[in-house]
């Protein structure tokens, strides 16, 4: 049996990530495809509740390096449990986010730790998505969406539309770093419209 593949999302706050993580999913599950749909921080019961410390509470709640640890917890138990078991299945998952974000969040914008998340990175988790889909949007776009979903998940939200702008541009630099798995995706417009862009990407 073939190894399957892990397709992740990435992208700001708002951008459209989860819908289109669900529409991926449910078109490839029409094409026959078994598929797990899962997320980042979370995807597993104990990456669920890290998941909590992490995306509620002050904007300082935690200093950057205790994120970078926080999130690799999470996504060690995420892997272990969910991610690779079924990659070894031959299976397909579809994650919003993963270490791209962490590359980004901490590794960039938070502070300057990029070589501290790539260590850890490689040393706790040693793997990388097969194909990512970064969803491009401009913060006041995404700002707008993130206040009709009304979530209590906002952590991160609440640092501000500065730091939104200075995320998409750390994600833009990461797709440059790698072109070879990253495809950029405008993702303004209908979910709908920005579904048939993804699946024009290359998928």
């Amino acid at each position: 049996m073939s190894r399957g593949r892990l397709i992740t999302f990435e992208g700001i706050d708002g951008s459209g990530k989860t819908t289109q993580v669900r529409l991926m999913a449910e078109r490839l599950r029409a094409a026959g495809v078994t598929v797990i749909q899962t997320r980042e921080p979370g995807g597993a019961t104990g990456a669920e509740a890290i998941r909590k410390l992490l995306v509620e509470g002050d904007t300082d709640r935690w200093s950057p390096e205790t994120e970078i640890l926080l999130f690799t917890a999470a996504r060690r138990d995420h892997v272990e449990r969910t991610i690779r078991p079924a990659l070894d299945r031959g299976e397909t998952v579809i994650c919003d986010r993963f270490i791209d974000s962490t590359r980004v969040y901490q590794g960039t914008v938070r502070s300057d730790l990029r070589v501290m998340v790539d260590e850890i990175h490689r040393i706790a988790i040693d793997l990388e998505a097969d194909i990512t889909i970064l969803l491009d949007v401009a913060p006041d776009e995404a700002r707008t969406r993130d206040a009709a979903r009304g979530s209590a998940e906002d952590r991160f939200e609440r640092f501000g539309t500065d730091f939104q702008t200075r995320l998409r541009a750390g994600f833009l630099a990461l797709a440059a770093e790698f072109p070879e798995r990253c495809r950029v995706v405008n993702a303004d417009g209908a979910p709908d419209d920005v579904a048939e862009r993804v699946a024009a990407a290359g998928l």
